[in-house]
């Protein structure tokens, strides 16, 4: 029997399947991102984007509860917004930078990513914290390798955002992926290295540091989605899907 978490090569080839198209949708939708747009239009475009390439966007109409399930197919989170920003009628302006996060089921199978894109010209803090948070994803998934533990990509990505004067976010944390959207292990862009459990070839994990230029801390507005920084500052958040291999991390959602 197949150890939890470990996935097939066929699962895997799935994934990718999946993974290929977040990848895409982030591409179209960064072409769209100017000043003036609203965010409903990306949301829009990703949606009709997913469907034609016969998947379906994971977000939509996810959630534990009932009566609140989250409306949309993208996650648009813009400034002090850290992750789950609902798009609506909001128009981007020059200056702000924005996060867009999304999810594709195909074929039984989960891709997740995100990206953060500069609306026109942005200031150097904006730009920097962009390109910090960035460089952690890629030293956390340099660490999603077999035989390493799994506070060892949360070092790195803590150590990477630390040492520039960012703070990584605490109350909310990557996840395994695969069948489901959101599979164990949990983690964390903040940890001890060489504890956790051992990752072994074949895991899938969805690694995202979301990283504030302020504090870490964050509170949930009252619509129960929208996650922002409570110092106003703005916030970043770059994800990909991977798979735990020998010698080098595979990314899914390239």
């Amino acid at each position: 029997m197949a150890k939890v978490g470990i996935k097939s090569e066929r699962e895997i080839t799935l994934m990718r399947e999946s993974g290929k198209i977040v990848g895409e949708v982030l591409n179209l939708v960064g072409s769209l991102i100017r000043a003036g747009v609203t965010t409903e239009e990306l949301d829009r475009a990703a949606e009709e984007y997913i469907r034609a390439q016969g998947g379906v966007p994971a977000f939509k109409g996810y959630g534990s509860d009932k009566r609140n399930l989250f409306p949309a197919t993208l996650c648009v989170s813009i400034d002090d917004v850290v992750v789950h920003g609902i798009p609506g009628g909001q128009r981007l302006e020059e200056g702000q930078i924005v996060s867009i996060d999304v999810g594709v089921k195909k074929n039984g199978y989960f891709g997740d990513g995100a990206r953060t894109f500069p609306v026109g010209r942005v200031s150097d803090e904006r730009e920097r914290l962009m390109k910090i948070t960035e460089e952690a994803l890629y030293q956390g998934i340099r660490n999603a390798t077999e035989g390493k533990r799994l506070h060892d990509i949360s070092s790195a990505v803590q150590r990477h955002v630390e040492e520039a004067g960012f703070s990584v976010v605490r109350d909310l944390v990557g996840h395994g992926i695969g069948k489901n959207l959101h599979e164990d292990p949990a983690v964390p862009n903040f940890g001890v290295g060489g504890t956790g459990l051992v990752l072994q070839a074949g895991m899938t994990l969805a690694i995202e540091p979301m990283v504030n230029a302020g504090t870490y801390r964050v509170m949930v507005d009252a619509d129960g989605w929208t996650v922002r920084t409570t110092d106003g500052r703005p916030s970043a958040h770059f994800e990909h899907s991977v798979v735990v291999r020998p010698g080098e991390a595979d990314i899914l959602t390239r």
